[in-house]
């Protein structure tokens, strides 16, 4: 065998392990789809993935939800939520990043020295002393304690990452703006903004996902049915007394992930520019 041959052997045989772990990996998605389709009865019985009786009944009785509050109303809950922290953190963790990156100030090596020590600090240091504080305002069983700290910068990865890209982009840009009068904040609009577009769906991206996802600060903060989200929705389809809904929660379950696929692949490009880039490549 020579060594082209061989070069082709081992390429092959890399391709078939990947191909062997991309189908592991998406094993659980395609019997989580399989089983949405299956009646309830049949979900742990049939060992096929794919239903032999397929029915809808699970996508219309998951939809009616629990009681009188239908699963649309979590999935409008968990947009608001998911819309409002995406825009803040891109908004304001975007603001604080170009301050850390550009400007100048009295102790601005410290504070960035204690934003980067809260990455380290583990969040359920601070739940307990949260809930407290949010509780003494009011706004248990309000969207608030979820929303509002993201409109005060206070996911300090985001800011690291934006700080990052920022510290890329030549100085040369802010001082012919200045030179042509434009202020701080209309370099920050008009320049900065513009061009951390990957870097800020990025950070869209992942707010979105991970606020998505969240289940614990959802069921520390909302208590009643009307204002659950969507992981909450899918709690209330087991019962701790066995009586548990599956059909409809794994029907819910990938209806829940639509959003979640169709926005990372929609911005994938961007999100791998955003990933792989600290500035500007000429």
């Amino acid at each position: 065998m020579n060594r082209k041959q061989t070069d082709l052997a081992k390429r092959l045989v890399l391709n078939l392990f990947i191909i062997a772990l991309a189908l592991g990996m998406l094993y659980p998605i395609l019997w989580l789809l399989g089983a949405s389709f299956k009646p309830s009865n049949r979900i742990f019985t049939e060992v096929s993935i794919w239903p032999s009786v397929a029915t809808l009944d699970n996508y219309r009785e998951g939809w009616r939800g629990i009681g009188i509050v239908g699963f649309d109303t979590f999935f409008k809950n968990s947009f608001v939520i998911c819309i409002l922290s995406a825009l803040a953190n891109a908004i304001f963790c975007s603001l604080t990043a170009f301050a850390f990156a550009r400007l100048k100030f009295k102790g601005k090596n410290l504070w960035f020295a204690l934003m980067m020590i809260t990455l380290m600090l583990p969040s359920h240091v601070t739940t307990i002393p949260r809930y407290i504080m949010f509780r003494r305002m009011g706004w248990i069983n309000t969207f608030l304690p979820i929303v509002v700290p993201k409109f005060f910068a206070t996911d300090a990865f985001f800011i690291f990452l934006l700080v990052q890209f920022i510290r890329g982009l030549p100085r040369d840009i802010d001082e012919s703006a200045t030179i042509d009068g434009c202020s701080k904040f209309g370099i920050y609009t008009r320049i900065i903004m513009p061009l951390t577009v990957p870097a800020l769906i990025t950070t869209l991206l992942f707010s979105f996902l991970w606020t998505w996802d969240d289940f614990f600060n959802q069921l520390l903060y909302l208590t009643s049915p009307n204002k659950y989200t969507v992981p909450m929705g899918l709690r209330l389809f087991l019962d701790s007394s066995g009586m548990s809904s599956w059909g409809p929660m794994f029907a819910m379950s990938v209806l829940s992930l639509i959003p979640a696929f169709i926005l990372f692949f929609s911005l994938q490009k961007y999100f791998v520019r955003g990933i792989a880039t600290t500035g500007i490549k000429g």
